[in-house]
């Protein structure tokens, strides 16, 4: 494993130095181009890319930190165009600090129909991944010089886990993606999943998954010969089904999911908006508790609320407590209004934001998940706070009050106040 930690290391480096060699022959051309290419970088940089002639280095995998890995860094990339218009390789390589292992991920596709922009990709992953979460497999890469929940999380699971995956664009509307993937899930805390009289206390899936995300409000132009989005529309719908085969490549267990989001906004004008995000699941069948739902709480469990004092997530339930819920079923509404900055001069101007959020959710066969304890969702979750941001260098502040079915005695308890980072490229 350490010659593939070396040969991804190496290849990427090289890849980087190369791209930097000056190309004479586009001297020419840059100082009209100087604008165009400076957008295009920011850009970039704004996804979390440092771009190079060759190769788009991955700033997400520089360094992280979380509760069970510590400081967690490495280095990561893909190639770009300037490489192939028809391939791509995609891999990274990490380092724990805390749990001293390495993970990574080899991967690459091959462009079938430029049309359609049909890609067929595969990938082999040794990481790690939080229990509960959930992801759809057509969301547009996601990236914060903050992850604020990594910090906080302790429940991971180990996966090593071989993919093959097919991006199809239907229309400029909708975009698809299949995937079939085999993983080996072992995880890293005390768990069993006690099914059929048998205790599993780590396992193997088989799944198949179908994504699709429509956007029928977007606007899209073609650049040189290239479809791009021009204006984002709302509503915007995203679904996903997830199969697991028993006995299909040793998988030991049938189950299914379906997951929803919809996303919209109401627009009053430039900088006063309210953004509405309705997010779905559903699991049915034997589902260990690693593929299962959390609705993304953000809050550690400490005495006081200077002691959970950190940094609030982006569509996080800021007064829920890691592990505290867990769900086969659930459903979250999250509302944010976005009142009109404060302009106190040309450049520093504070932006207040009023949030509501709401969950509900329940399990069934809730016994079969052993050495872990947690509640559900049933009688229905309620935050309300808000946000002050960008008050100093992208930093603000973020309150929020947990009332309702799950009220806690003590009011304290109840409370979250926490850092909000905000930058835009």
């Amino acid at each position: 494993m350490h010659k593939i930690f070396c040969l991804i290391l190496v290849t990427l480096f090289t890849c980087a130095l190369y791209s930097q060699t000056p190309n004479t022959a586009q001297d020419s051309t840059k100082v009209e181009n100087d604008s165009l290419r400076k957008r295009e970088f920011l850009k970039q940089l704004g996804n979390g890319f440092y771009p190079t002639k060759f190769l788009n280095v991955d700033l997400k995998y520089l360094i992280k930190f979380n509760q069970y890995e510590g400081f967690r860094t490495g280095i990561g990339g893909e190639t770009n165009e300037g490489f192939s218009e028809k391939y791509k390789i995609n891999s990274y390589v990490v380092y724990g600090f805390k749990d001293h292992r390495f993970k990574y991920k080899i991967g690459g596709g091959f462009r079938v129909n430029e049309a359609t922009s049909t890609w067929i990709n595969l990938s082999y992953t040794d990481d790690l991944q939080e229990t509960g979460s959930s992801t759809f497999l057509t969301d547009k890469r996601f990236f914060s010089f903050f992850e604020p929940r990594l910090l906080n999380i302790d429940l991971f699971h180990k996966h090593i886990t071989k993919a093959i995956a097919i991006e199809h664009k239907l229309s400029n509307y909708l975009l698809t993606e299949t995937e079939f993937a085999v993983s080996k899930i072992d995880p890293t805390y005390d768990y069993r999943f006690n099914v059929n009289g048998q205790s599993y206390g780590n396992f193997n899936v088989s799944t198949a998954k179908t994504a699709l995300q429509w956007s029928p409000f977007s606007l899209f132009s073609v650049e040189k010969g290239t479809v791009k989005e021009t204006k984002s529309g709302y509503p915007k719908f995203t679904l996903q089904l997830t199969q697991s085969f028993k006995n299909v490549i040793g998988s030991n267990f049938n189950f299914f999911k379906t997951d929803f989001r919809t996303v919209h906004r109401f627009i009053f004008n430039d900088h006063v908006f309210t953004e509405a995000i309705l997010t779905t699941g559903l699991a049915t069948g034997k589902t260990p508790l690693t593929h299962l739902y959390h609705a993304y709480p953000n809050n550690i469990t400490k005495e006081t609320i200077l002691q959970r004092f950190s940094v609030a997530g982006i569509n996080s339930f800021e007064t829920m407590y890691f592990n505290e819920f867990f769900s086969d079923r659930y459903a979250t509404l999250q509302l944010k209004h976005f009142v009109k900055p404060f302009k106190i001069t040309e450049r520093y101007r504070p932006q207040l934001v009023l949030i509501s959020r709401m969950a509900i959710g329940d399990m069934n066969n809730i016994e079969r998940h052993q050495n872990i304890n947690f509640g559900t969702l049933s009688k229905g979750y309620s935050e309300v706070g808000f946000e002050l941001n960008k008050l100093l260098f992208g930093f603000g502040l973020s309150f929020a009050y947990r009332y309702g079915g799950y009220h806690l005695p003590s009011y304290a308890d109840n409370i979250a106040a926490k850092f909000t980072f905000n930058v835009s490229l």
